[in-house]
């Protein structure tokens, strides 16, 4: 018998016993234990079986690939989209653009593939994904803790990474927001990342649909005063007069067509 005629009479004895003793295999087909091991060694240098044991087995079989957790979908996604696009017709080209965590702000960076010229830093693997296709769109990444759920990093390394640069404009969103606390999110990690964006930028923009004024989350992030502009879909007289004159209010609706209003107490 040849030593190919071997090693495949081998392999078919490992598939039907799925782990077969060197010494056996050199028993049956009467050769030495070293000629077992070298036709046990090319067939493992292949991938075909094993060593275990002081014998050969099948090779480990891979894990399966874990499913991809379901997308959530997006809560007043139209909406959103209204604010994205309003905010990146504000954006001027070559500025610099800190963006942060959360679906509008992936919004934002979707509108923003027009731009001929943009830095923009982010700790969001979907805004980089987003502006991945405009090679004249520098994006500069933080390192950090990966949140597989939200596709993004967090800790001290991305504090760090927003508190190394000063930009032109600084957008975050929010998970919830009030006129007592202002703007606030879900975890204390979403908002170390907010609050290192507005302490390193120029120009300070809040994207929040009303649906915000509505949620409930307990991780201060900053109040009204650190906002420049506001930019929602719409907002209630009661919550118009609580915020400060100095907040520049855009309303994007397809009522009113993005119009630009001034908030006045």
């Amino acid at each position: 018998m040849s030593a190919k005629e071997r090693q495949r009479c081998i392999l078919e004895w490992v598939h039907e016993q799925e782990h077969v003793e060197v010494e056996d295999i050199a028993r049956r087909f009467g050769v030495t234990t070293q000629t077992i091991r070298r036709d046990i060694n090319k067939m493992c240098e292949q991938g075909l079986l094993r060593r275990r044991y002081g014998g050969v087995s099948l090779p480990a079989k891979p894990a399966p690939a874990l499913a991809p957790l379901p997308e959530e979908p997006v809560a007043n996604v139209r909406a959103k989209q209204l604010i994205a696009h309003r905010i990146a017709t504000d954006i001027p080209e070559g500025a610099t653009v800190s963006l942060g965590v959360g679906s509008t702000i992936e919004l934002i960076a979707q509108a923003l593939i027009g731009h001929k010229a943009l830095r923009i830093l982010t700790n969001n693997f979907r805004v980089a994904a987003a502006l991945s296709g405009n090679p004249g769109i520098e994006v500069i990444v933080s390192g950090g803790i990966y949140r597989h759920a939200h596709h993004d990093v967090v800790g001290p390394e991305v504090t760090n990474f927003f508190s190394s640069f000063t930009t032109d404009f600084g957008i975050v969103s929010t998970g919830s927001m009030d006129l007592v606390n202002g703007l606030m999110d879900h975890e204390i990690r979403e908002a170390e990342v907010s609050r290192a964006i507005i302490a390193n930028t120029q120009t300070r923009l809040l994207a929040a649909d009303h649906s915000k004024w509505t949620h409930d989350s307990h991780c201060k992030v900053a109040s009204f005063n650190y906002v420049d502009r506001f930019y929602t879909d719409k907002i209630l007289k009661k919550h118009r007069v609580g915020l400060p004159s100095s907040l520049n209010i855009i309303e994007c609706s397809l009522e009113n067509n993005c119009k630009k209003t001034l908030q006045r107490l």
